[in-house]
């Protein structure tokens, strides 16, 4: 049977949050009897967008992270509370607005932090996919439907399907590690939580600093070269998606005319190496 998953796609996220602003248009002060009783006005954010900003100098990024219910196969909220919360056949986890009433224990079992308490009707409350609309015939949920830049996509496959396309576009989950088995699919991850060594090439002739363009730069690693680049314009090069307090690398630039350079790089957070000067 087919089953929803979203594909988000950090590169493309802008944080203009029109995502999360759809879901408390859509949800605040709306009752919707067996899926989802209305979000609070404030206090509560069913999509969250969590921001990490890497590099140093003038080679500086920002990514933009929108979570939510992962709406996971596995999920320790289903084995917790019983008929409380269900996963229904398509795929989407909804908590019961009844059965769940009073149990705010629901609300530890997520180890994503997805699953918010409401005070006032004293219920724990999710992202439910917006399977009402869902129900009614729509083709995506409100999030997807709002996003200016195409971050956000539903997709309903099979599962067989869904997992060749993740393996085919390297498609990750966050903490897969838990085994919890989510939907929620990102494109990307690894602006978010992987580093990335850069730097720019100069050379000098009679006193005058030129940047150099085209020039071939390798990235090794332990005695083997693991990336290459060509520098741009401006001489800069740019190496991503590098674990975190990865160590020692080394950096070997290369150009015709220029010259060539040698440099040893230590990564703990992401760097930028400024005027790696080559010498002939």
């Amino acid at each position: 049977m087919s089953k929803w998953n979203l594909i988000i796609d950090v590169a493309r996220c802008e944080n203009c949050r029109n995502c999360g602003l759809a879901t408390k248009d859509e949800h605040i002060g709306n009752d919707f009897p067996g899926y989802a009783a209305p979000q609070p006005k404030h206090g509560h954010d069913w999509i969250t967008i969590k921001r990490h900003i890497r590099g140093e100098g003038t080679m500086v990024d920002v990514a933009y992270l929108p979570t939510m219910c992962n709406h996971c196969d596995n999920a320790p909220c289903l084995e917790a509370a019983g008929d409380a919360v269900k996963k229904r056949d398509d795929g989407i986890v909804v908590i019961d607005p009844v059965k769940a009433k009073g149990r705010r224990e629901i609300v530890e079992t997520c180890p994503y932090g997805a699953i918010s308490w409401n005070d006032e009707l004293q219920l724990p409350q999710i992202w439910i996919f917006d399977a009402h609309l869902i129900d009614q015939g729509w083709q995506e949920p409100r999030c997807a439907q709002s996003c200016p830049t195409d971050a956000i996509k539903a997709l309903k496959i099979e599962d067989k399907e869904m997992q060749e396309l993740a393996m085919r576009e390297t498609l990750e989950v966050l903490e897969p590690e838990l085994g919890t088995r989510p939907r929620i699919y990102y494109r990307n991850l690894q602006c978010f939580t992987k580093c990335f060594i850069g730097g720019s090439l100069i050379q000098e002739s009679d006193g005058v600093v030129d940047l150099v363009s085209n020039a071939e730069v390798s990235l090794i690693k332990s005695g083997a070269t693991i990336a290459k680049a060509t520098t741009d314009t401006f001489g800069e090069f740019k190496f991503d998606g590098l674990d975190p307090e990865s160590g020692q690398y080394v950096i070997e630039a290369l150009h015709e005319t220029a010259g060539n350079a040698r440099m040893n790089v230590e990564l703990g957070k992401s760097r930028f190496v400024e005027s790696i000067k080559l010498t002939t």
